[in-house]
């Protein structure tokens, strides 16, 4: 759980917290109204006095402290700045939120006010947005480290504004959202020999019965009889078993269930094809896609969103034991297309093959697979933007406009038939890499073959994963992405949107 999250129709001024914090836009006058303007009269007009000197300027990411020196109950004053009011949205502040509030648990006080009122804050998004920030910018993922007398926490957050209800919605929504995504970020960045495939069924199974989910645990015998021969054949390598990991969330009546499909490589070597020392700690989040999925998987049923939607995820280690598969082998994948092995360390579009064919035996639709599946992706669009390739355009603009309400960058890549061409094989149905060029388009053919005439949308996350800076929301380490993209999305399928489109009189135009 994140931080305890209250609110209040106090004045934020009046507020006894440690730290109180307070946006300001990038104008003359920031101080202007609302929260703001109260702590600004009981400092005597010290933030005016500040930004009329140039000293508090309201740009996006900074953080101004003020001392009270006994002007008020509260010890200081973080002013947060907003940036320029024509590009103010709900993703600046979420990211001067996060900012504010590592700012706070670093000059320390254990508790945290923050004024969610006045033009332009005061909405329901708002405070969604905040709290968003508050939760994902303090994360921290220290259960390694040993205990440190001098670290600082924040046991308590009151967001402070004139409308109770609208804080209270926001709030509700932003912690469901934030939680999701830091049980992912907990599971991405956890070392594999904790988080073995076992493990990761283990922690999914808990958070299904937290969430109120449905969950079922494939185990090798069974994916045999289904014909998982392409899953269990990068699993052969490993000591560790395998397992195929299902949630069922029923919230739509008789439509057919969406399907989310996440890839669970929970250590990727490489296998007999093996990856260079170099940074290969990092894939230990090989498993960020089923990270993913189980975790919005929660956050969709605590929304109680009215929809039905499946969870796959396919968990396994890529590991080169004797029993490898090899370059060159071939494997037969449950839907009875064959597969020739060139690269063993292009495992993951193998797993996933399965777990699309198994979406198809289920009758889910669409389909929706989260992958850190190609370093080519991340070579294209950076740690910027999701890589998206689909059989259906409408559905990938779906995704993309999910991503927006919620601050996640998507980016569509073509699917020409003439990348097909990569990925023919002389011994089976298709081969499992297509060469150098074009390796996310060609990655994406061969799952297409497997999602079949099932709408679907591929979501290449190899870039965006993982952060290794801090920087608004996000620390170092595991992004969370794309948990709220996935939530968002579903919701929108189910007739509401996760936050409405920005408007003159919210927050401005995204």
């Amino acid at each position: 759980m994140g931080t305890p999250i209250t609110t209040s129709t106090d004045s934020a001024a009046e507020s006894a917290a440690d730290n109180i914090i307070i946006f300001v836009p990038q104008v003359d006058s920031p101080a202007g109204s609302g929260g703001a303007k109260a702590v600004d009269e009981a400092l005597d007009g010290a933030i005016s006095a500040l930004a009329a000197d140039g000293e508090i300027k309201g740009k996006l990411g900074d953080v101004t402290i003020l001392h009270t020196l006994g002007k008020m109950a509260a010890k200081r004053v973080l002013v947060a700045g907003l940036g320029k009011p024509e590009k103010l949205n709900l993703d600046a502040l979420r990211d001067a939120a996060a900012g504010a509030a590592r700012r706070a648990r670093g000059v320390g006080g254990s508790n945290l006010a923050i004024a969610i009122d006045g033009d332009p804050l005061g909405t329901s998004e708002a405070a969604q947005a905040v709290v968003e920030g508050v939760q994902l910018g303090l994360y921290r993922f220290d259960r390694h480290l040993s205990p440190s007398d001098d670290r600082n926490d924040i046991d308590g957050v009151t967001l402070h504004g004139s409308d109770d209800a609208a804080l209270k919605r926001g709030a509700e929504v932003g912690e469901i959202l934030a939680e999701a995504t830091n049980f992912c970020r907990d599971l991405a960045n956890e070392p594999s020999n904790i988080l073995t495939p076992t493990e990761l069924a283990a922690r999914a199974t808990q958070w299904a019965k937290d969430c109120g989910l449905e969950i079922e645990i494939i185990e090798e015998g069974e994916a045999a009889e289904l014909g998982m021969g392409a899953f269990l054949g990068v699993a052969k390598g490993s000591h560790e078993p395998a397992k195929f990991i299902v949630m069922r969330y029923s919230g739509g009546g008789d439509e057919p269930p969406i399907g989310l499909i996440g890839k669970g490589i929970t250590f990727d070597t490489g296998g007999i094809s093996i990856k260079p020392a170099n940074n290969m700690e990092a894939m230990k989040q090989d498993m960020s896609g089923a990270a993913a999925v189980i975790a919005a998987a929660g956050a969709i049923a605590k929304l109680g969103l009215p929809v039905n939607v499946t969870v796959l995820a396919p968990a396994t280690e890529n590991m080169p034991g004797g029993s490898a598969i090899k370059p060159g082998d071939v494997l037969k994948a449950m839907n009875g297309k064959t597969i020739e092995v060139i690269n063993t360390d292009a495992e993951g579009r193998l797993i996933l093959a399965d777990a699309l064919s198994y979406a198809n035996h289920l009758g889910l639709t669409p389909l929706l697979d989260v992958a850190t599946l190609t370093g080519a992706c991340a070579v294209a669009l950076g740690n910027v933007a999701t890589g998206v390739m689909t059989n259906d355009d409408n559905l990938a603009g779906e995704v993309i406009e999910a991503g927006v309400r919620v601050g996640e960058k998507f980016w569509q890549l073509p699917m020409y038939e003439e990348y097909e061409e990569q990925i023919k094989s002389n011994v089976a149905d298709v081969k499992n890499t297509g060469g150098r060029l074009a390796g996310a388009q060609t990655a994406a053919k061969l799952l297409a073959m497997f999602s079949e005439d099932t709408p679907w949308a591929h979501l290449d996350m190899a870039g965006t994963d993982d952060s290794d800076k801090v920087k608004g929301i996000y620390v170092k380490g595991a992004t969370g992405t794309p948990v709220r993209t996935l939530v968002s999305f579903v919701r929108a399928r189910g007739g509401a949107r996760l936050a409405p489109r920005y408007d003159s009189d919210s927050l401005g135009e995204r």
